[in-house]
């Protein structure tokens, strides 16, 4: 039932959006329904994985382009949004089946030098719009685009929900654990991880191709802002990772109050609080909100902790047995 609630949530905020009738209460449910797209999707690959993902923006902005480019060509824009996540799962294989190799800081670190080198490319290419973007006559208007948002993060709650209940899950999580005791037991960590790191990028890609329909723009230096993987990473601590609730909690929370606070104190005084935040979770809620009331019994203690050696072998022996 509450996987149900949490998966029917986003259609819930777009209805109460349209109900309350307001060219602003559109545009601020769709882009918390943005958020709760992309925040899910991160969870994928770092709340259940354990990779911390700093390039996670760049399945964003990559699905913005490939959405504008195939529309610009003269393909239908339910097309485009099929396609595009398809054209970025391509790209995360290719670059996951290579830094997924990679441990701790050095996976973090070359996935961010990824989304950088893409922004650089496309802010220096002419036909991605250069410095200048790419102008966009969006087919769609404001409450078509609130509820095909709605239907992207349900459907990333659905894939963690579908994860965190399935033999799948438990290899994800053995692997994030403890990875060289799950290889020893036959667990394929690359791919494992791969697949995890594809799944991650669908709902990211297509959120992205809503975006720049919404705005009628796609900039690169908007599209692969740091700012917005920081923002993904303060949600998804704040709400708590490795389980489906906590990135809803923490978007719902986190974006409200981003709102407020933006409106009101203004942009240099919002980074300071930001980085308060940070600390704050870091050093007092490590599992987040979720893991804080207990409204969800953490996958994992923390990311930098493993399991007893008898609860890995029991966790490890229910995946053999496919329960």
């Amino acid at each position: 039932m509450i996987a149900l609630i949490a998966i029917l949530t986003p259609i819930l905020v777009a209805l109460l959006a349209t109900a309350y009738g307001s060219p602003y209460a559109v545009r601020f449910a769709t882009n918390m329904l943005m958020w709760i797209a992309l925040v899910q999707s991160l969870n994928t690959i770092t709340g259940y994985v354990g990779r911390i993902h700093f390039g996670h923006v760049m399945f964003f902005g990559l699905g913005a382009f490939a959405t504008v480019i195939l529309y610009e060509r003269g393909v239908s824009w339910p097309l485009t949004l099929l396609l595009s996540p398809v054209i970025v799962a391509i790209f995360a294989l290719a670059i996951g089946y290579v830094t997924l190799r990679l441990h701790g800081a050095y996976f973090a670190i070359a996935t961010w030098a990824f989304a950088e080198m893409l922004k650089q490319i496309a802010l220096n290419v002419e036909w991605l719009g250069k410095g200048y973007g790419i102008p966009l006559k969006s087919p769609l208007g404001s409450h078509h685009i609130l509820y095909l948002m709605a239907l992207v993060a349900a459907l990333a709650i659905l894939v963690n929900v579908a994860v965190e209940r399935s033999r799948l899950g438990r290899a994800f999580t053995a692997i994030r654990d403890n990875e060289v005791v799950a290889s020893v037991y036959g667990i394929d960590v690359v791919s494992y991880r791969v697949l995890a790191y594809i799944l991650s990028s669908i709902p990211a890609s297509i959120a992205g191709g809503l975006y720049v329909y919404w705005i009628s723009y796609a900039y690169a230096g908007d599209l692969f802002s740091g700012l917005k993987t920081d923002t993904m990473f303060i949600a998804l601590l704040l709400g708590g990772m490795g389980n489906y609730l906590g990135p809803l909690i923490g978007s719902l929370i986190f974006i409200s109050t981003y709102e407020i606070l933006w409106a009101y104190i203004g942009e240099q005084l919002y980074l300071v609080l930001l980085g308060l935040t940070i600390v704050a979770l870091v050093l007092f809620m490590p599992y987040g909100i979720s893991g804080f009331l207990g409204l969800t019994r953490p996958l994992i203690r923390h990311l930098a902790l493993s399991l007893t050696p008898k609860e890995f072998i029991e966790r490890l022996a229910l995946i053999r047995r496919g329960v």
